[in-house]
């Protein structure tokens, strides 16, 4: 598949490393030739340097007969990557899609005319990630989430915490007893995240202390779940945010209308009186440095049930949630950019991490799967891609029982949506046609799945 990316910011580097892995002809566009020539020394991708909007670097770049462009330079006006995006539509590129930095564009009727315009996907990862906070905030037990037809299934990441009763037992041992105790929760545990290696665990694989367990079961499923592992739901109603940006204005908007009170914290004295005026009545604003401890003290930190840190700075964000654990907030959730990074925050005791740039690749990456795939999603902690098919009549996976095909064996099914019922995938599963099914996959094994589904 031949790709082109315009832009070579955090976002569009991780995107041309990742799809260079996955054997790609990759190309990236970008005006400053110190950014390009970086990422041509990191990953295996052609690089032209120039006029993003350009009608003659866009032919240079071969947009005439590409498969994708994707145009998400995040340091110009959302407008040149739109212009980009159609230019390459109509000089021949076959899909493309556009960052963006403005929310009225995601209404329904405004993306259905840029859909018609030529756009065939609008993002905005501060938005995606404004939206993945307020759903750790929803499920407090949880490391990381993510629904299947919209709740009927839902994947879930749980971290073993020195009190988990887990630690030591067997993957056979757990489901023996969460049977004994209720035979109707289904569920699968589809992956284990132990330091840096991904696990599909067989039967006798044992649990391990701060391992990241990865468990796909029906939401009331779930609930039950969570006392065999030591987790519960906290209720959250004092939120903290370190970080006046879009995506911390974003998450105090919404969580405005669902909590008792909001405060944001920001240095910037010129934003914090921005924030005041655009925010509601129960969203306070509080200038100063979030990184003293002292100054959180004097802000009561104690008394908020959540502490959010998306400053943009990966350490400052880290470290201020590592301070608001030491003083008793219960949920901590830090944006943190340097994938090398994310280990290491959850290995410190954040909660949870947000990463744009995973956040916005799993977006993409669907685009050069087939379109039997209606969503993909990289989940921190792991290097796996978790995704939703859609099973094509006639398609392999329809063909035998789930024991009796050749799957990879670095992927794992774990439930299925047929109609109106939801359940968990065996052995003796059979897939039929135009059922939605929930797949846990490595990267090796991601294209392979892809072809039982087509």
């Amino acid at each position: 598949m031949k790709i082109i990316i315009e832009g070579a910011g955090d976002v569009g580097s991780h995107l041309a490393k990742m799809l260079s892995h996955e054997g790609g002809d990759i190309t990236v566009i970008d005006c400053d030739e110190g950014r390009i020539g970086q990422l041509s020394q990191a990953a295996d991708v052609a690089t032209v340097s120039g006029d993003l909007s350009s009608i003659e670097t866009l032919k240079e770049a071969g947009v005439e007969d590409a498969d994708l462009f994707i145009a998400v330079n995040p340091r110009v006006d959302q407008s040149v990557n739109i212009v980009s995006a159609l230019l390459a539509k109509k000089l021949g590129t076959k899909r493309v899609t556009a960052r963006i930095s403005d929310e009225d564009y995601l209404e329904p009727e405004n993306k259905l005319m840029f859909k018609e315009m030529g756009i065939d996907l609008l993002f905005y990862p501060e938005k995606i990630a404004s939206e993945e906070i307020i759903d750790l905030l929803k499920h407090t037990a949880t490391t990381d989430s993510m629904d299947f037809a919209r709740g009927k299934l839902r994947l879930a990441v749980f971290r073993l915490d020195e009190d988990s009763p887990l630690i030591d037992m067997k993957v056979a041992e757990f489901t023996a007893a969460v049977s004994a105790a209720d035979a109707k929760t289904q569920f699968r545990i589809v992956a284990i995240a132990r330091h840096e290696e991904t696990i599909i665990p067989k039967y006798d694989t044992r649990f391990k202390l701060n391992d990241h367990i990865y468990i796909i079961a029906r939401r009331d499923g779930l609930e039950h779940l969570m006392k065999f592992i030591g987790k519960n739901n906290i209720e959250v109603n004092r939120v903290m945010i370190l970080g006046g940006g879009r995506i911390g204005e974003m998450v105090a908007a919404k969580l405005s209308a669902q909590v008792d009170e909001v405060k944001i914290i920001d240095k910037d004295r010129q934003r914090c009186l921005e924030l005041s005026e655009k925010l509601p009545d129960n969203v306070n604003i509080a200038f100063g440095d979030g990184r003293n401890s002292d100054f959180l003290l004097e802000e009561s930190i104690k008394q908020y049930d959540a502490f959010v840190a998306v400053t943009g700075n990966d350490e400052a964000n880290i470290l201020s949630c590592v301070v608001a654990k030491k003083f008793g907030v219960e949920r901590v959730i830090a944006e943190v950019e340097n994938i090398e990074y994310l280990r290491l925050a959850e290995d410190m005791g954040v909660d949870a991490v947000i990463n744009k740039k995973l956040i916005t690749a799993g977006r993409i990456f669907k685009f050069t799967l087939s379109d039997k795939v209606r969503f993909v999603k990289y989940m921190s902690g792991t290097d796996a891609e978790v995704l939703e098919y859609t099973a094509a009549p006639g398609s392999l996976i329809t063909k035998a029982t789930l024991k009796e095909t050749d799957f990879p064996k670095d992927a794992i099914i774990g439930g299925v949506i047929r109609g109106s019922d939801s359940f968990i995938a065996v052995g003796d599963t059979r897939i039929e046609a135009y059922d939605r099914v929930a797949v846990f996959a490595l990267p090796d094994a991601v294209k392979e799945v892809d072809r039982l589904f087509k």
